[in-house]
C-alpha cells in the first residue's frame, strides 16, 4: 500500500536520526501503530500504519524548530506516498502545522506519540523497568504530576483522546497493551 518498504523507511530514518532514544521511540510508535491498525479493523493497512509510526519524527533530531515541516520536504524529495507525508505531519497539529488529523490512523498517531513517552517514563521507574506489569492507575498517578516527564504534553494526549472519541483511561490502557506487544529491547 505504501511506496516505501519498512527497510527503506528505516534507512531514511537513520539517515536523519542517530540518537538511540529517538530510534527506539520510532520503533515503539511503529509497533503501537501496527497494534492499533489490527485492533481498529485496518489489518490490511498494518504495514502502512507502521511506516507512518516509524517516520513520524523523521525531522525532529536535526530540525526540532521545523518539526513536521522539514520532514514534508524531505519525504517529497524522496517521492514518498503523499498519504505518509500528510499522516506524519498531522501529529504536529496545533503545534507546528495546521494539518488536522482526520483519518483514524492520524488521530491514533497524534494521541499515542506523547503518551508512549509518558508510559515509557513510568515503566522505567518500576522495578521491572517494563510495561509488562504496568497498570493504568500507575500511569494516571504520574500523569497528574506535571513535572514528571514534563516534555510529554498532557494537553496533546487529551486532545488526541478527544479526537478519537475515547476516554483517557481507555487510550492509556490500549497503549499499554500495544507497548507490551512491541517492547523494544536496547
Amino acid at each position: 500500500m505504501s511506496t516505501i518498504t519498512r527497510e527503506k523507511a528505516w534507512e531514511l530514518l537513520t539517515e536523519y536520526n542517530k540518537d538511540a532514544f529517538h530510534l527506539k521511540h520510532a520503533q515503539i510508535v511503529e509497533g503501537v501503530m501496527r497494534y492499533f491498525a489490527r485492533q481498529l479493523g485496518y489489518s490490511e493497512e498494518e504495514d502502512f500504519w507502521g511506516i507512518v509510526g516509524l517516520l513520524h519524527d523523521l525531522d525532529f533530531e536535526q530540525y526540532p524548530e521545523e518539526h513536521c515541516i522539514k520532514q514534508q520536504e524531505i519525504m517529497k524529495e524522496r517521492g514518498i506516498d503523499p498519504r505518509i507525508i500528510r499522516a506524519t505531519a498531522s501529529h504536529g497539529y496545533a503545534l507546528t502545522v495546521d494539518i488536522k488529523p482526520e483519518h483514524q490512523m492520524e488521530k491514533v498517531l497524534y494521541a499515542v506519540d506523547e503518551l508512549t513517552g509518558l508510559i515509557g517514563a513510568v515503566a522505567l521507574m518500576r522495578p521491572s523497568k517494563s510495561v509488562s506489569d504496568l497498570e493504568v492507575k500507575s500511569v494516571k498517578k504520574k500523569y497528574k504530576t506535571s513535572n514528571f516527564a514534563a516534555g510529554c504534553s498532557r494537553e496533546v494526549i487529551e486532545r488526541g483522546a478527544e479526537l478519537l472519541g475515547w476516554e483517557l483511561d481507555y487510550l492509556i490502557q490500549q497503549t499499554i497493551l500495544a507497548m507490551r506487544e512491541c517492547e523494544v529491547v536496547d
